[in-house]
C-alpha cells in the first residue's frame, strides 16, 4: 500500500483547510485510516482515526475543529480542519493500520503518507 497526503498549504488563523490521503491497493476499507503531525521541535502526535465501520476518535486538541471520514470507492481518507489556530502548524501525516488496538500509537500503523505541511498564520 502506498499513500499519497495532499492538500496542505498557508491559511489564516480561523480559516479551513482539507487534507486528503489517497492510497493504493485494493483493501483500504480493511485499513484504520489515521491522521498524525509534528509541529517543528515536537514529536509526532495523535490528531484524528477512523475505524473501518466508521468510529472516530479525536486529540483533545482538535475535538469540535477537525473532522477525519473517508471514502472507501475511492481509497481516500480525508480531514478536514476548521478554526485552525497557529498551533496547528505542522506536517500532517496519514496513516493505514490493520490490527490497531490503540489509535493514537504511531507504531500501531502500517503504512505511512510523506505528509503534507499546514501553516497557520496568525
Amino acid at each position: 500500500v502506498q499513500l499519497q497526503a495532499s492538500g496542505g498549504g498557508l491559511v489564516q488563523a480561523g480559516g479551513s483547510l482539507r487534507v486528503s490521503c489517497a492510497a493504493s491497493g485494493r483493501t483500504f476499507r480493511d485499513y484504520v485510516v489515521g491522521w498524525f503531525r509534528r509541529a517543528p521541535g515536537k514529536e509526532r502526535e495523535f490528531v484524528a482515526s477512523i475505524r473501518t465501520r466508521g468510529t472516530t476518535t479525536y486529540a483533545d486538541s482538535v475535538k469540535g475543529r477537525f473532522t477525519i471520514s473517508r471514502d472507501n470507492a475511492g481509497n481516500t481518507g480525508y480531514l478536514w480542519m476548521t478554526n485552525l489556530k497557529a498551533e496547528d502548524t505542522a506536517v500532517y501525516y496519514c496513516a493505514l493500520g490493520i490490527y490497531v488496538y490503540d489509535v493514537a500509537r504511531v507504531d500501531n500503523y502500517n503504512h505511512w503518507g510523506q505528509g503534507t505541511l499546514v501553516t497557520v498564520s496568525s
